[in-house]
């Protein structure tokens, strides 16, 4: 397993994620048994949805009744440890998609479960049963409501996601900023028909980790999300074990040749805030400098931020190079005959300098969102 990790650095839930490939909760069709046939192509499931409480299991009755799909039982406490416990032996990192209607339904079924399992807060069901109940997308339009939800879980000490429903907020980039303040873990969105751009939106918003949803069946789609600040994709109806093998089989191969599977794209070109690992020296009129204004980033702390992070790696120095180091140098599919006449002379391979430029990304993103600088949505 650490050749996985070695290959895409994925950590959920202090585990290993084989691939950043996930199935998301479709309710009544995703459970244990669902994700077992698929478990060779998965790195994380997330099962369910299921209804925790009176209110909420009344509301999957009466959609039942009226012709959806749901898990319908008397005890979700007992039906959830059958479940996990199905799963506990998978490779797959293993999340529990829940509707409920208070914070102490999500509270009671921490307790129970402890960090065996990935939290998911459904703020994504639209049904008119489940928001009569108080959850689904009546969340993300009582936020409050899902920072008391949020808060609940992290006091039994789980990993929590949120899966949302873009454009149905107020304002997401908002929403993604106040779900990690609460204490999320991870951000799951159903991007709807907003694509890369809402990607690159709420990756500028927040380090929480990015899960991209929705008609994401490809690996030019993958690979556009990805580029645009998400870690991993997920599948619902096209996750089928032959969809699945063919996407992790090629984001695999595309890790493998280049270093950084989800590198961003430039900055000039589009990219997220992570891109800025890539940009150069703030000494002429670009991109760059916009982007250092809206996130309230002066030229020379961006100057301090990327020298102080690349001290002692092998992007410190590059005489050769247009700014004397590596850490000013553009992404390896730029051509650039000084960037790579370092690297060679440095015996550093194309693949271990995007690598390098991903732990750079990561040290930029911890100082701009740790120190709060400015607003980093855009």
């Amino acid at each position: 397993m650490m050749e996985a990790y070695d290959r895409f650095e994925l950590l959920v839930n202090d585990r290993v994620v084989k691939t950043p490939v996930a199935i998301a909760s479709m309710a009544g069709i995703v459970d244990a048994a669902y994700v077992l046939e698929r478990a060779a192509h998965v790195g994380a499931a997330f099962i369910g949805g299921y209804s925790i409480d009176g209110p909420t299991l009344e509301a999957s009755r009466q959609m039942a009744q009226e012709g959806r799909k749901e898990f319908l039982y008397d005890d979700p406490l007992e039906t959830l440890e059958r479940e996990i416990d199905v799963l506990k032996q998978s490779d797959v990192v293993m999340g529990i998609n829940l509707r409920g209607s208070t914070p102490a339904a999500y509270a009671e079924v921490a307790g129970a479960f402890g960090d065996r399992v990935v939290y998911e807060i459904d703020a994504h069901c639209r049904q008119p049963a489940m928001l009569e109940a108080g959850c689904g997308e009546y969340l993300l339009e009582h936020p409050a409501k899902l920072v008391e939800i949020i808060r609940a879980l992290k006091s039994a000490d789980v990993t929590v996601s949120v899966k949302i429903r873009a454009g149905v907020a107020a304002d997401d980039r908002d929403l993604a900023h106040t779900v990690w303040k609460a204490g999320a873990d991870i951000l799951h969105v159903d991007l709807m028909d907003y694509g890369h751009n809402k990607v690159r939106q709420l990756r500028n918003a927040s380090p929480l980790m990015l899960i991209a949803n929705n008609s994401i069946n490809t690996f030019d789609r993958a690979m556009d999300a990805f580029s645009h600040g998400a870690d991993l994709v997920s599948l619902g109806r096209k996750s089928d074990p032959w969809t699945l093998a063919g996407l992790d089989a090629a984001i695999t191969r595309f890790a493998d040749e280049g270093g950084w599977y989800n590198a961003p794209k430039q900055l000039c070109r589009g990219g997220d805030v992570r891109a800025l690992a890539f940009c150069c020296m703030p000494v002429k009129a670009c991109p760059l400098i916009p982007a250092l204004e809206k996130i309230g980033l002066s030229r020379n702390e961006y100057l301090k931020i990327k020298q102080e992070a690349v001290k002692g790696t092998p992007l410190d120095d590059g005489k050769s190079t247009c700014f004397g180091s590596l850490a000013w140098c553009c992404k390896i599919s730029s051509p650039c005959m000084f960037r790579n006449m370092t690297l060679e002379k440095k015996g550093l391979s194309t693949r271990e300098y995007m690598q390098c430029k991903h732990h750079l990304a990561e040290k930029i993103m911890h100082k701009l969102f740790d120190e709060e600088t400015g607003d980093e949505s855009s």
